[in-house]
Protein backbone atom coordinates (compact mmCIF):
# COMPACT_ATOMS: atom_id res chain seq x y z
CA UNK A 1 0.00 0.00 0.00
CA UNK A 2 1.82 3.47 -1.03
CA UNK A 3 -0.49 6.46 0.26
CA UNK A 4 -0.01 9.74 -0.67
CA UNK A 5 2.26 11.46 1.54
CA UNK A 6 2.09 14.90 2.21
CA UNK A 7 4.56 17.90 3.18
CA UNK A 8 3.26 21.54 3.44
CA UNK A 9 4.27 24.52 5.13
CA UNK A 10 4.76 28.59 5.18
CA UNK A 11 7.11 29.79 2.96
CA UNK A 12 11.30 29.19 3.82
CA UNK A 13 10.76 26.33 6.20
CA UNK A 14 12.80 23.76 4.11
CA UNK A 15 9.70 21.50 3.01
CA UNK A 16 11.85 20.92 -0.26
CA UNK A 17 14.88 19.68 1.30
CA UNK A 18 12.99 17.06 3.98
CA UNK A 19 10.61 15.62 1.12
CA UNK A 20 13.52 15.42 -1.44
CA UNK A 21 15.66 13.42 1.52
CA UNK A 22 12.19 11.39 2.29
CA UNK A 23 12.29 10.42 -1.54
CA UNK A 24 15.40 9.11 -1.38
CA UNK A 25 14.95 6.90 1.29
CA UNK A 26 11.16 5.50 0.27
CA UNK A 27 12.48 5.40 -3.34
CA UNK A 28 9.51 8.01 -4.14
CA UNK A 29 8.61 10.95 -6.64
CA UNK A 30 7.71 14.42 -5.66
CA UNK A 31 4.65 15.99 -7.12
CA UNK A 32 4.62 19.88 -6.63
CA UNK A 33 1.64 21.60 -4.48
CA UNK A 34 2.98 25.07 -5.98
CA UNK A 35 0.68 27.14 -7.68
CA UNK A 36 4.21 29.17 -9.62
CA UNK A 37 6.58 26.68 -10.15
CA UNK A 38 4.54 25.00 -13.12
CA UNK A 39 5.69 27.94 -14.84
CA UNK A 40 9.22 27.70 -17.15
CA UNK A 41 12.02 30.26 -16.82
CA UNK A 42 10.31 31.28 -13.28
CA UNK A 43 13.05 30.29 -11.08
CA UNK A 44 14.61 32.21 -8.67
CA UNK A 45 11.46 34.25 -7.92
CA UNK A 46 9.35 30.90 -7.21
CA UNK A 47 11.82 29.20 -5.26
CA UNK A 48 11.96 26.19 -7.24
CA UNK A 49 15.69 25.19 -5.47
CA UNK A 50 16.22 22.14 -8.05
CA UNK A 51 19.62 21.58 -6.65
CA UNK A 52 17.52 20.42 -3.71
CA UNK A 53 15.96 17.15 -5.89
CA UNK A 54 19.59 16.11 -5.94
CA UNK A 55 20.18 13.77 -2.41
CA UNK A 56 23.89 12.58 -2.40
CA UNK A 57 23.98 12.48 -6.00
CA UNK A 58 20.56 10.53 -6.27
CA UNK A 59 18.21 13.47 -8.79
CA UNK A 60 14.52 12.87 -7.41
CA UNK A 61 12.02 12.63 -10.35
CA UNK A 62 9.72 15.61 -10.18
CA UNK A 63 6.09 16.61 -11.30
CA UNK A 64 4.32 19.69 -12.39
CA UNK A 65 7.94 21.70 -12.32
CA UNK A 66 8.64 23.67 -15.68
CA UNK A 67 5.65 22.43 -17.46
CA UNK A 68 3.92 25.62 -19.05
CA UNK A 69 4.88 28.57 -20.74
CA UNK A 70 4.75 32.02 -18.80
CA UNK A 71 1.55 34.47 -19.59
CA UNK A 72 -0.80 31.25 -19.64
CA UNK A 73 -2.93 31.50 -16.64
CA UNK A 74 -3.18 28.35 -14.49
CA UNK A 75 -6.38 27.57 -11.85
CA UNK A 76 -6.88 25.15 -9.05
CA UNK A 77 -8.93 22.99 -11.13
CA UNK A 78 -6.19 22.47 -14.37
CA UNK A 79 -3.89 22.11 -11.40
CA UNK A 80 -5.62 19.38 -9.48
CA UNK A 81 -6.67 17.39 -13.13
CA UNK A 82 -2.46 17.57 -13.96
CA UNK A 83 -1.73 16.25 -10.41
CA UNK A 84 -4.21 13.27 -10.42
CA UNK A 85 -2.62 12.47 -13.51
CA UNK A 86 0.82 12.65 -12.37
CA UNK A 87 0.19 10.75 -9.33
CA UNK A 88 -1.64 7.81 -11.35
CA UNK A 89 1.49 7.78 -13.29
CA UNK A 90 3.68 7.02 -10.64
CA UNK A 91 1.63 4.79 -8.82
CA UNK A 92 0.94 2.77 -11.84
CA UNK A 93 4.76 2.48 -11.59
CA UNK A 94 4.89 1.05 -8.26
CA UNK A 95 6.38 3.70 -6.73
CA UNK A 96 5.30 5.96 -3.44
CA UNK A 97 3.75 9.88 -4.10
CA UNK A 98 5.45 12.77 -2.25
CA UNK A 99 3.04 15.75 -2.61
CA UNK A 100 5.07 18.85 -1.41
CA UNK A 101 4.24 22.58 -1.47
CA UNK A 102 2.89 25.62 0.39
CA UNK A 103 -0.21 26.36 -1.31
CA UNK A 104 -3.13 25.47 0.68
CA UNK A 105 -5.88 25.84 -1.97
CA UNK A 106 -3.98 23.49 -4.25
CA UNK A 107 -3.54 20.98 -1.57
CA UNK A 108 -6.76 20.80 -0.03
CA UNK A 109 -8.76 20.79 -3.73
CA UNK A 110 -6.10 17.73 -4.81
CA UNK A 111 -6.50 15.64 -1.54
CA UNK A 112 -10.48 16.66 -1.37
CA UNK A 113 -10.67 15.41 -5.18
CA UNK A 114 -13.41 18.05 -5.21
CA UNK A 115 -15.31 16.04 -7.00
CA UNK A 116 -13.64 12.78 -7.68
CA UNK A 117 -13.02 10.38 -4.90
CA UNK A 118 -11.04 12.07 -1.83
CA UNK A 119 -6.93 10.97 -1.79
CA UNK A 120 -6.14 8.59 0.85
CA UNK A 121 -3.00 10.65 2.02
CA UNK A 122 -0.96 11.25 5.83
CA UNK A 123 0.14 15.04 5.57
CA UNK A 124 3.16 16.40 6.88
CA UNK A 125 3.28 20.04 8.09
CA UNK A 126 6.83 21.94 9.05
CA UNK A 127 6.50 25.23 11.52
CA UNK A 128 8.40 27.32 13.76
CA UNK A 129 8.91 30.02 15.78
CA UNK A 130 7.48 33.27 14.45
CA UNK A 131 11.05 35.07 14.45
CA UNK A 132 13.03 32.54 13.15
CA UNK A 133 10.84 32.42 9.97
CA UNK A 134 10.63 35.87 9.36
CA UNK A 135 14.66 35.82 9.68
CA UNK A 136 14.76 33.00 7.18
CA UNK A 137 12.18 34.89 4.68
CA UNK A 138 14.34 37.72 4.87
CA UNK A 139 17.83 35.80 4.40
CA UNK A 140 16.31 33.92 1.40
CA UNK A 141 15.22 37.01 -0.31
CA UNK A 142 18.45 38.70 0.07
CA UNK A 143 19.94 35.89 -1.69
CA UNK A 144 17.25 35.48 -4.40
CA UNK A 145 18.18 39.32 -5.09
CA UNK A 146 21.80 38.61 -4.97
CA UNK A 147 21.00 35.41 -7.07
CA UNK A 148 19.42 37.39 -9.98
CA UNK A 149 15.50 37.43 -9.14
CA UNK A 150 15.56 41.38 -10.93
CA UNK A 151 17.29 39.85 -14.11
CA UNK A 152 14.29 37.16 -14.07
CA UNK A 153 11.90 39.60 -14.12
CA UNK A 154 13.40 41.89 -16.73
CA UNK A 155 13.90 38.70 -18.81
CA UNK A 156 10.17 37.98 -18.91
CA UNK A 157 9.08 41.73 -19.25
CA UNK A 158 11.86 40.89 -22.39
CA UNK A 159 9.92 38.59 -23.94
CA UNK A 160 6.48 40.18 -23.43
CA UNK A 161 4.79 38.84 -20.49
CA UNK A 162 2.85 41.73 -19.27
CA UNK A 163 2.93 44.14 -16.25
CA UNK A 164 -0.52 42.60 -15.29
CA UNK A 165 0.21 38.95 -15.78
CA UNK A 166 3.31 40.20 -13.45
CA UNK A 167 1.56 41.29 -10.92
CA UNK A 168 -1.19 38.06 -11.05
CA UNK A 169 2.35 36.22 -10.85
CA UNK A 170 2.90 36.75 -7.28
CA UNK A 171 4.73 39.02 -4.59
CA UNK A 172 8.13 38.97 -6.11
CA UNK A 173 7.27 39.08 -9.52
CA UNK A 174 4.49 42.19 -8.39
CA UNK A 175 7.51 44.48 -6.36
CA UNK A 176 10.13 43.39 -8.71
CA UNK A 177 8.56 44.57 -11.58
CA UNK A 178 6.94 47.78 -9.83
CA UNK A 179 11.13 48.50 -9.66
CA UNK A 180 11.97 47.63 -12.66
CA UNK A 181 9.53 49.99 -14.07
CA UNK A 182 10.33 52.65 -11.83
CA UNK A 183 7.27 52.95 -9.66
CA UNK A 184 9.46 52.22 -6.33
CA UNK A 185 13.38 52.28 -5.46
CA UNK A 186 15.21 49.61 -4.79
CA UNK A 187 15.06 49.13 -1.19
CA UNK A 188 11.55 50.76 -0.94
CA UNK A 189 10.89 47.67 -3.19
CA UNK A 190 12.94 45.32 -0.73
CA UNK A 191 10.95 46.38 2.70
CA UNK A 192 7.82 46.08 0.72
CA UNK A 193 8.57 42.89 -0.78
CA UNK A 194 10.10 41.44 2.81
CA UNK A 195 6.89 42.89 4.35
CA UNK A 196 4.79 41.56 2.34
CA UNK A 197 6.20 37.62 1.80
CA UNK A 198 5.89 37.65 5.59
CA UNK A 199 1.89 38.38 6.09
CA UNK A 200 1.74 35.74 3.24
CA UNK A 201 3.65 33.59 5.72
CA UNK A 202 1.14 34.28 8.12
CA UNK A 203 -1.95 33.59 6.08
CA UNK A 204 -0.49 30.26 4.51
CA UNK A 205 -0.34 28.98 8.33
CA UNK A 206 -4.01 30.26 8.77
CA UNK A 207 -4.82 28.13 5.56
CA UNK A 208 -3.48 25.37 6.89
CA UNK A 209 -5.71 25.97 10.34
CA UNK A 210 -8.48 25.96 8.65
CA UNK A 211 -7.92 22.64 7.06
CA UNK A 212 -7.35 21.58 10.31
CA UNK A 213 -10.49 22.54 11.49
CA UNK A 214 -12.14 20.55 8.55
CA UNK A 215 -10.75 17.35 9.64
CA UNK A 216 -7.41 16.88 8.04
CA UNK A 217 -4.94 15.47 10.42
CA UNK A 218 -1.37 17.39 10.25
CA UNK A 219 1.67 16.03 11.80
CA UNK A 220 3.80 19.05 12.77
CA UNK A 221 7.41 19.05 12.94
CA UNK A 222 9.47 21.60 14.58
CA UNK A 223 11.61 23.52 12.26
CA UNK A 224 14.03 24.02 14.87
CA UNK A 225 14.33 19.87 14.80
CA UNK A 226 17.62 18.69 12.71
CA UNK A 227 16.76 17.06 9.33
CA UNK A 228 17.92 13.35 11.52
CA UNK A 229 15.26 14.30 14.04
CA UNK A 230 12.67 15.18 11.44
CA UNK A 231 13.13 12.39 9.59
CA UNK A 232 13.07 10.31 12.47
CA UNK A 233 9.35 11.84 12.95
CA UNK A 234 8.34 11.01 9.55
CA UNK A 235 9.27 7.62 9.87
CA UNK A 236 7.96 6.64 12.89
CA UNK A 237 4.43 8.33 11.66
CA UNK A 238 4.57 6.42 8.45
CA UNK A 239 5.46 3.36 9.79
CA UNK A 240 2.56 4.04 12.38
CA UNK A 241 0.14 4.70 9.37
CA UNK A 242 0.58 1.76 7.45
CA UNK A 243 -0.04 -0.46 10.53
CA UNK A 244 -3.18 1.09 11.20
CA UNK A 245 -4.37 1.30 7.76
CA UNK A 246 -3.17 -2.42 6.78
CA UNK A 247 -5.12 -3.79 9.94
CA UNK A 248 -8.25 -1.88 8.57
CA UNK A 249 -8.06 -3.91 5.56
CA UNK A 250 -7.67 -7.12 6.53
Amino acid sequence: MNPIITILGPTATGKTRIAALLAKHLEAEIVSADSRQIYKRMDIGTGKDLKEYIVDGTEIPYHLINIEEPGKVNTVFNYQKLAQQAIYDIQQRGKPVILCGGSGMYIEALLQGYQSKPIPSIIFGIKGERDEVRRRITLRLKERLEYGMVDEVQDLIDEGVSQEQLYKYGLEYRYVMLYLTQQLDYNTMFQKLNTAIHQFSKRQMTWFRKMERAGFLIHWLDLSWSEEEKMEYIRKSLSNFLFENFNKMI
